[in-house]
């Protein structure tokens, strides 16, 4: 109705008293309260209560004299350090993990590592389902709120899927590996297979543990581990949606979801241009990429750009890095890999829809609309909200360690911080030699980059409160 005709009309109704229509109000259903159902904010706290109860259980299990090589046994910070860290699938230690731990201890940091992926695969998955109210398993997760199938047997098959998954991807990885250890290093058969298994389970789950007292770097230049190593990680930190919808409608790539094209498009981008950065940078550095050939040079520049994004391996010495490498990492640490998956960091997802947001902005466009669809305006506030707080927790962990040790210098202290916040591992070198209450903000940024984005976004997108009136708008100066 044009503007005219519409104020034309309002005039005359307050002329001769004829009152506006207005629709019948309709209330809303109260809530459930019934302890049984499941719902999101109880999936949260089914979050912090498993992932406290395997810190726990963890801590008490490496603190016994059998987890320890030599006498005695780890103390207490050292334990719940290296559970935190297996939990939280991070990969930073404060103890050398093949020379500290026994075969036993590490064990048990394999079956945490495990269970800390598993668990955040399939409780954000949880968590998106309860959301969007829907389970459409034709051809994605995350679907419409029209309708309202969220039966328990619905996410107990899902759960399923998610479980079968993560293990058939990660015994084929680790029959590659295996046969690797076996045939090029003439390792045993029961240590290639142990440590096939390890690796696979580790890198898969993004956590980054590795049986070598160097990680990696023996094998820099072996695409035989580093390759599978780096498929497992992208396999993980893809998410189990987009998984699943690759599995069914790989073929199909129109009806991909917009999560689906946006993980893929950016995982690319971010693995070339890492990549490129990376090579750039240290190749004519003699303490990473200088004494390598050429073709050796990009394998190894390949596999720390995929895995700086997300787990904590590392074929080349993190501390001879130049501090713009660093600085780079710290970035592709901080984006991480896709929801619903084992990669930490703030996803790929979350900076996508920040970039089209300011795409919006600078061409002027009304809408923010992405691949065909537009964005809703939760989903921009979930984005911003999200990323602002990752900031402030970065920074303030970043400020409280060099209170601490403000000896080792800024880039170092932000690397460490920024790579426990996104659960990444990667490390110049200096988290076991830092102070205890140093190793305990480490803790808590785990924790926090673990549990912390996904528990925000649900909050932000569960608690839908409808206004019946805005405040009179104003504009303040930007920029």
């Amino acid at each position: 109705m044009p503007l005219d005709e519409a104020l034309y009309r309002t005039r005359i109704r307050r002329l001769t008293g004829r009152p506006r229509l207005r629709r019948p109000h309709r209330p809303r259903p109260p809530r459930s309260t019934d302890p049984r159902e499941v719902t999101p904010a109880r999936v949260a706290q089914l979050i912090m209560g498993a992932f406290g109860t395997a810190l726990l259980i963890g801590t008490v299990l490496l603190l016994l004299p059998v987890a320890r090589v030599g006498p005695g046994g780890a103390s207490l910070l050292q334990a719940v350090f290296t559970a935190a860290s297996a939990v939280c699938v991070t990969g930073l230690v404060v103890v050398d993990t093949p020379t500290f731990w026994t075969p036993f201890g590490q064990a048990v940091i394999l079956g945490l590592i495990q269970i800390g992926g598993f668990g955040v695969m399939s409780f954000t998955t949880m968590l998106g389902i309860l959301l969007a109210r829907r389970l459409r398993l034709a051809s994605r997760i995350l679907a419409s709120t029209e309708t309202k199938n969220q039966g328990r047997g619905d996410i107990g098959r899902v759960l399923l899927r998610i479980l079968a998954t993560a293990l058939t991807l990660e015994a084929a990885v680790a029959v590659v590996l295996a046969l690797r250890f076996l045939v090029g290093y003439d390792y045993p058969l029961g240590r290639a297979v142990w440590h096939g298994v390890f690796h696979a389970v580790s890198a898969f789950n993004n956590a980054g543990f590795a049986l070598y007292s160097l990680s990696l770097m023996d094998f820099a230049t072996d695409p035989w581990i580093c390759l599978p190593v780096v498929v497992a990680v992208v396999l993980g930190g893809l998410g189990f949606p987009v998984l699943y919808q690759l599995r069914k409608e790989w073929r199909l790539p129109r009806r991909w979801t917009v999560n689906t094209r946006i993980v893929l498009f950016a995982t690319g981008v971010l693995l070339s241009a890492g990549t490129a950065f990376l090579c750039a940078v240290e190749w004519t550095n003699p303490g990473t990429l200088g004494p390598m050939e050429p073709s050796e040079k990009l394998l190894a520049g390949f596999f720390q750009s995929a895995i700086a994004r997300t787990a904590g391996f590392n074929s080349i010495d993190i501390a001879a890095m130049h501090p713009v490498s660093w600085l780079g990492l710290d970035v592709l640490m901080l984006i991480g890999g896709g929801p619903a998956g084992t990669a930490g960091g703030l996803k790929v997802t979350t900076f996508a829809v920040l970039g089209f947001i300011a795409y919006t902005e600078i061409t002027g466009g009304a809408a923010v609309n992405v691949l065909g669809k537009r964005l809703s305006r939760s989903v921009q506030r979930q984005a911003t909200t999200v990323v602002v707080l990752a900031l402030g927790a970065v920074i303030t962990g970043t400020m409280a360690l060099m209170l601490l040790h403000e000896d080792l210098g800024l880039d170092r202290l932000l690397f460490e911080a920024v790579s426990a916040f996104a659960t990444v591992g990667l490390s110049t070198g200096i988290t076991a030699d830092l102070s205890a209450p140093a190793q305990c903000v480490l803790i808590a940024l785990m924790f926090l980059g673990r549990l912390g984005p996904v528990t925000v976004a649900t909050a932000i997108a569960y608690q839908h409160r409808r206004t019946l009136y805005e405040l009179p708008e104003e504009r303040p100066l930007i920029g």
